[in-house]
């Protein structure tokens, strides 16, 4: 019997055997259809246009279905050009209008067609959840359609007078657009990011837009996310790093357009400070043109040396405060020989590329100019008060966690950090010793207290100082490399210094063992489990796949970003995973106006077809369907009173 308190609670909402048992029923039935099908993405890094395309074509299997419901009836042609119809509607009928093609007999045969493709991708749904999608004004009407009988004649006659009637009513375009957005809603379940969603591309705020509008999506974090959160929670180390490589990747349009950010104050004081330095090697790489927040390269540039001396500065100064982190050899501006020219760095001197530092004092290389102070509290109050992005930093918090264990995945950014041995790697702090789960659950507390805890306390401090540690941090599991090598990369000409060596974790995840052991740790069997991870862009180029230790590991980081696709040779996975398989979609670099259906291929067949009951899902609706049938004894020994229907 289960606690009567908590059966009092439950018979409020299902005051009747009747309606308990009716519930019963519902909920069985839900756990005998076939699992709905979940998408996983990594690495979208601003990327917002070729993201949305994916998202709207679900990857090419809203192409798919159209081919196998049509690909007997519809040429080539006519096939991409309802799919293009289904992922952006109402560009395309303003466009069919403009060229005279939106007839009535276009109408009646378009309706037919998506009614068709909706039939596909609902069948494995319960009417009432496809119904609870459908837009409010059409539900009954598409309803109606979607199960209208073509062997009943009547029926069949019915279905066309509905068709008519919709034309006749000039309502024809908005129901097209509103079955058009069911059958993008239909076809994605859930929708898993696993981290990046910020930085190198042009409008991470656009991305997310589009997340928070959509019906089930949970995020891991990056540690590019970690670094936008950061800042946005008022770490000025990291604000450093979100603008620097913001500018250094020429987005002003996120920056200004998209989040309101004043770079007025940083402008000025660059422009000033560096007026007769050309700072050539921080020219911004231009990936993408600003739309509305056009800046002139040499400004650019300045602008992004003068926040990137910043940041060196107060980084240094979270090192000194944080023994624990180890990270003393990473305050590089310490070890220039202002008078030679030189940086020391493992024990070798280098020339240094540029040594025009004005705003650097060397008997205290890390200390802030006055000037610095106030431009700094400057920015941190213009992230702090933007709207959009405390709602958008909000979203990650609810969404998002360090990892997931979902339908026997485990699902996160970068590594779980390990040693050469292949034991796990630990973080000592003053609250104990952290390592695998226990590590990523630590780091998933203070993350939670950078943002939430009251300003000036300790807790916040301690939180936001972790962060920083999370975006560079070599014991980082969202990091996992030796260092961040930004230092070297601007001022060594030496390319051996610029090597960031993986942490051991990424050459012996691709072994069965030790992901079985990282399997193991957070409580998912051996058998029939994966672990899936971005992070680190997989080179189909050079010969690299994204599946690894036989099937049990997948990195699907392809790179989506443009500043990784010459390295590729694609544009990133999705992996999609539905009732029968496993299916890894392999990006085309998008451009708008060509085909860029990504090619899709099944890298792991089911057993049987995975059903609810099967999933994380199915057993919560056991344990209701247990609860209920409790309550039903209770009513019926007595124990509860049924109330009047």
């Amino acid at each position: 019997m289960r606690d009567l308190a908590y059966l009092k609670l439950l018979s409020k909402e299902y005051p009747t055997i009747k309606e308990a048992t009716s519930e019963i029923i519902n909920l069985s039935a839900i756990c005998g259809l076939p699992k709905g099908t979940e998408y996983f993405f990594s690495d979208l890094h601003g990327e917002y246009e070729a993201f949305i395309h994916l998202l709207r074509s679900a990857s090419g299997i809203i192409r798919e279905k159209i081919r196998l419901t049509f690909g007997h009836l519809l040429s080539e042609d006519e096939q991409v050009c309802l799919a293009n119809l289904i992922y952006y509607p109402v560009k395309n009928l303003e466009s069919l209008r403009k060229q005279g093609g939106y007839t009535r007999d276009w109408q009646r045969i378009t309706i037919y067609r998506l009614v068709q493709i909706c039939k596909e991708v609902s069948s494995k749904y319960t009417r009432s959840k496809v119904r609870k999608k459908m837009p409010r004004e059409f539900a009954y009407v598409i309803d109606e359609l979607l199960h209208v009988d073509y062997d009943d004649e009547n029926k069949e006659l019915y279905y066309s007078e509905i068709i008519h009637s919709i034309i006749d009513n000039d309502v024809a375009d908005k129901f097209i657009i509103a079955l058009c957005e069911l059958i993008q809603n239909l076809t994605i379940d859930n929708l898993h990011i696993i981290g990046d969603i910020f930085d190198r591309g042009p409008r991470a705020d656009i991305i997310m837009n589009e997340l928070m509008h959509f019906h089930d999506v949970d995020i891991q974090w990056g540690n590019h996310d970690i670094s936008w959160m950061g800042a946005a929670a008022g770490s000025v180390a990291c604000i450093c790093n979100v603008l620097r490589i913001a500018i250094s990747y020429n987005s002003f349009d996120i920056l200004e357009d998209g989040y309101g950010i004043n770079l007025r104050p940083l402008s000025m004081f660059a422009a000033r400070v560096y007026q007769d330095d050309p700072c050539s090697h921080f020219v911004p790489k231009i990936l993408d043109e600003n739309i509305y927040d056009a800046v002139d390269p040499g400004l650019a540039a300045r602008m992004h040396k003068a926040i990137a001396i910043m940041q060196f500065k107060v980084e240094g100064a979270i090192i000194k405060r944080h023994p624990e982190f180890l990270m003393d050899d990473r305050i590089l501006l310490e070890h220039v020989d202002f008078d030679k020219g030189t940086v020391s760095l493992d024990g070798r001197e280098y020339p240094m590329l540029d040594m025009n530092f004005p705003t650097v004092d060397p008997k205290d290389p890390l200390a802030l100019t006055p000037e610095e102070e106030t431009l700094l509290r400057t920015l941190r109050a213009s992230f702090m008060h933007s709207d959009l992005l405390q709602r958008h930093i909000k979203f990650l918090y609810s969404h998002g966690d360090m990892y997931k264990c979902c339908n026997s995945n485990l699902l996160y950014h970068g590594c779980i950090p390990m040693k050469a041995d292949g034991s796990f790697d630990s973080i000592k702090t003053e609250d104990g010793i952290y390592y695998g789960r226990s590590l990523m659950d630590y780091f998933n507390t203070q993350v939670r207290n950078a943002y939430l805890m009251p300003e000036g306390s300790p807790q916040k401090q301690w939180g936001l100082d972790l962060m920083w540690y999370l975006w560079c941090g070599a014991r980082s599991p969202l990091f996992g490399k030796s260092k961040m090598a930004t230092f070297e990369h601007y001022f060594i000409e030496d390319k051996a210094t610029h090597k960031e060596t993986m942490n051991p974790y990424y050459s012996l995840s691709v072994k069965e063992e030790y992901c079985d052991r990282i399997l193991e740790e957070f409580g998912l069997p051996k058998e029939g489990s994966h672990i899936i991870n971005g992070h680190v862009p997989v080179k189909l180029k050079d010969g690299e796949t994204p599946v690894k230790a036989g099937g049990k590991l997948f990195i699907i980081d392809g790179g989506l970003s443009k500043a990784y696709q010459a390295t590729t040779g694609i544009a990133g996975y999705t992996l999609i995973y539905n009732s029968h398989h496993l299916a890894l979609a392999e990006h085309k670099p998008f451009h708008p106006d060509q085909e860029s259906t990504p090619k899709v291929h099944v890298v792991e067949k089911m057993k049987t077809r995975v059903m609810v009951a099967d999933t994380d899902k199915g057993r919560e609706l056991k344990e209701q369907i247990s609860d209920l049938k409790a309550l039903v004894a209770a009513y019926q020994a007595g124990d509860l009173k049924e109330r009047a229907e």
